[in-house]
């Protein structure tokens, strides 16, 4: 048995047997190892260092991509699955570290039989490209998460903010089930500042043979609707607007789930669809026409994530009238349930403490929590503690780094409201997780910190930051769970079966 050979240092949550093999990991040092024990035949196919025990042979390999494509054989569980309806939550990782501390969080607040289907691989091709990680890489970190911790009650991998056929290709070969289409570059900003004779041109100018449709056709659909007690009108300046809002994005959407079909195959995934990232809310009318229009086309979806009042910043809370959110919030809940009973997705969702109980209660289930550079901050807070120097320098860069690293964010962060760095004592470092500019400020530059190099060309900042992390993973761990808890207990409570 694994666990009765002594000096394996092994991971006690990963020991697992399958078909009368076993396998689990061992720590060594900073460094994870793969190890099994079996049969040389039950055993092929990994790849280490192999030596006879009591029979068997022993293996210690590296926690590699070609020893988890072989172990996902063996243990379905590891292999990412879709989700449905369920309640969800995405719990993104920048750095790959972060999986152990996700799992722990969930666990915590699902001991008492709630429901909550996670996705822990998820990150969007911005934040990959920003970190020098790839699709397959991002899977895989999170795969070995799951086993470390022996989470085998299933999970989503989410490829988000997808933009390109490329970019479904590649996340399509790692292995992703859950693709979040970003169609936001095409959503039309003339719709909010045009004069009805321009957004009468605009409309017809719609590509009409793509969407399938024709401008008479698509006015002589929208009429005045109810959807449970909220009355929705439509006359055709509200038609009108809507289309030429949204009538391009719908395009994109159609041709980029028509590509992921053919991609995919008979592969199960599910879409999302993300609208978020836009200056104007979406208004109801706009979210009931963005998807008539998607269910006409034959299109289907398990999430949708509108661009809502107030402002989802990074890395803090929601800013806006919270009574003014709950009523709106309320109507693109009744219209997710009567059109075809998707999940409404919070994006940007890191942190927003204060919705979390509203979009429960309104959503009836019927929601999705997406996260991801707030675990980066719990990595950093750990790194402050462990370091104290060390972050000091992170603070000063990202403080340099802010002003051109905000442009493809929705932060208001100010330089001049952070602290100074040189006003803090190394004991007070941990209180700028706690102050909005700061947060932000961290937040936004962490493609800029993960990539800087020193002058002989050497990471300035990852190569420490990352082995840190690694020789103290419980600290970062206990900071993710405290941390997540938040995040997700409100969902919990309110999810459904």
């Amino acid at each position: 048995m694994l666990n009765a050979i002594q000096d394996l240092s092994l991971l006690p949550a990963s020991i697992v047997e399958s078909d009368g093999a076993q396998f689990g990991l061992r720590r060594a040092g900073d460094d994870l190892h793969f190890v099994a024990l079996g049969s040389a035949d039950q055993l092929h196919g990994f790849v280490g260092e192999r030596s006879d025990h009591g029979g068997q042979t022993l293996l210690v390999g590296a926690t590699d991509a070609a020893n988890l494509a072989e172990l996902r054989k063996r243990l379905p569980w590891l292999r990412p699955s879709v989700l449905g309806t369920r309640t969800s939550a995405g719990m993104g990782d920048r750095l790959g570290l972060a999986t152990p501390g996700h799992v722990r969080a969930l666990r915590a607040v699902t001991h008492g039989g709630g429901k909550l289907a996670p996705i822990f691989p998820q990150q969007s091709i911005r934040e990959m490209a920003r970190t020098g990680r790839s699709a397959q890489i991002v899977m895989d970190d999170a795969t070995w998460g799951v086993f470390a911790e022996g989470w085998r009650d299933g999970f989503g991998a989410d490829a988000d903010h997808l933009k390109t056929f490329a970019d479904i290709e590649n996340c399509a070969a790692a292995g992703f089930t859950f693709f979040t289409i970003d169609p936001g570059e095409y959503v039309e900003p003339l719709a909010e500042t045009g004069s009805p004779t321009e957004l009468r041109t605009a409309f017809e100018a719609l590509p009409w043979d793509t969407l399938e449709d024709s401008s008479r056709a698509m006015l002589s659909r929208y009429t005045l609707t109810t959807i449970e007690n909220y009355v929705i009108p439509f006359d055709e300046a509200t038609t009108i607007h809507a289309a030429v809002k949204y009538g391009r994005v719908v395009a994109h959407v159609l041709n980029m789930a028509r590509h992921l079909k053919t991609v995919m195959g008979d592969r199960p995934y599910e879409i999302e669809v993300s609208v978020d990232e836009t200056e104007s809310p979406t208004t109801h009318a706009e979210h009931l026409y963005i998807v008539r229009e998607m269910a006409r086309l034959g299109i289907t979806w398990v999430s949708l994530a509108p661009r809502f009042i107030g402002r989802f910043e990074k890395g803090v809370d929601y800013i806006g009238d919270l009574a003014a959110f709950e009523a709106d919030f309320a109507v693109h809940a009744a219209i997710a349930r009567e059109s075809g009973g998707y999940k409404l997705s919070l994006h940007s969702g890191s942190d927003k403490f204060s919705i979390y109980p509203i979009a429960a209660r309104q959503a009836h289930g019927l929601v999705h929590l997406k996260t991801a550079g707030t675990s980066y901050l719990e990595a950093l807070r750990t790194i402050a503690a462990l370091d104290p120097a060390f972050f000091r320098a992170i603070y000063v860069f990202a403080r340099g780094r802010y002003e051109t690293d905000r442009a493809t964010y929705h932060v208001s962060a100010q330089l001049d409201r952070a602290p100074a760095p040189e006003s803090l004592a190394d004991a007070d470092l941990p209180t700028l997780f706690e102050q909005f500019d700061a947060r932000q400020i961290l937040h936004v530059t962490f493609g800029s910190t993960l990539i800087a190099k020193n002058a002989d060309g050497k990471p300035q900042f990852a190569d420490h930051l990352l082995g840190l992390l690694r020789a103290h993973p419980e600290d970062y761990a206990v900071n993710l769970e405290r941390h997540f808890v938040q995040h997700l207990a409100p969902f919990v409570q309110k999810s459904r079966a």
